[in-house]
């Protein structure tokens, strides 16, 4: 059964809408939406379709539903400030991408933290590099209770960290830190999301903050310079050397932190004429 989970922190008219990754929750947000709150904003971390349920739960949603949950969250929040931001991790920073290039009224920046596109990072096993196969699969029906299991270091460096969050997925607790596999099926939704995401890079006008591990354990730095690569906006890049995956709870959680919402708080200052505009 899916719990709502979501978080909203009131702040100022500068709104900030987090969202988290594939089988994942809201918690693993929660810590940067407290720090850009107290900077000001206004801070909502999205609980997406189909998560912090079961896999069942999760099955009945794909990335259609997942975008959704993201847009209308955005719909809400906008009609409440005046600048708009968007920050998400993993698969959220694909969503958080393909908001910014279909509803561009929406979005005045975004945070690209750790972008999937694919899972080719150092601890992924070579039957990784057959995902792309996923979407036939789920087509023909194959599989659907298949499950891609994470493994140590679960995308952190942090070992008390790490700790923490294996003691959370093994409670079996998934709104504390989201199911402890990715179904294949899920997986072949991110597969189809991708790839419409990576069509739509070249419309995402709003700036971009795009933060990744340099050493990332799921993702590879590649995934990062890909959207550095095609998107039509001034952008900004965050090389994490002392971090994997999860950059949101990892060693330099506070230095991602302070360089978004730094990031986030210059926009705002161009839109209000008091910097200037920044430069692609």
């Amino acid at each position: 059964m899916i719990q709502k989970v979501d978080f909203k922190f009131e702040g100022d008219r500068r709104g900030v809408l987090l969202v988290h990754g594939l089988t994942g929750t809201p918690a693993e947000m929660r810590l940067l939406g407290k720090r850009l709150h107290r900077d000001g904003f206004t801070v909502h971390g999205v609980q997406l379709a189909g998560h912090c349920g079961d896999e069942d739960d999760l099955l009945a949603t794909g990335w259609r539903d997942w975008y959704a949950s993201v847009e209308l969250a955005a719909e809400q929040l906008r009609g409440e400030v005046d600048h708009l931001f968007v920050a998400g991790l993993s698969m959220g920073a694909l969503l958080a991408l393909l908001l910014a290039a279909e509803r561009p009224e929406l979005v005045d920046g975004v945070g690209v933290l750790g972008a999937t596109f694919r899972y080719d990072g150092w601890n992924m096993p070579p039957i990784a590099r057959l995902s792309f196969l996923l979407p036939l699969v789920k087509w023909l029906g194959f599989a659907r209770k298949r499950v891609f299991m994470e493994e140590p270091p679960y995308g952190l460096r942090d070992q008390r960290i790490r700790g923490q969050v294996i003691s959370a997925m093994q409670s079996g607790d998934s709104t504390l830190a989201g199911l402890p596999g990715n179904p294949w099926h899920s997986l072949a939704d991110l597969q189809l999301l991708s790839a419409r995401v990576r069509r739509r890079l070249k419309h995402v006008r709003a700036p971009c903050l795009v933060a990744h591990a340099a050493e990332d354990d799921i993702a590879n730095v590649r995934n990062a310079y890909l959207v550095v690569a095609q998107v039509r906006s001034p952008v900004e890049l965050l090389l994490l050397h002392n971090s994997y995956h999860m950059i949101t709870l990892d060693c330099e959680r506070r230095r991602l932190a302070d360089c978004l919402a730094g990031f986030f708080s210059r926009i705002t200052a161009v839109a209000n004429g008091t910097q200037p505009v920044l430069e692609a």
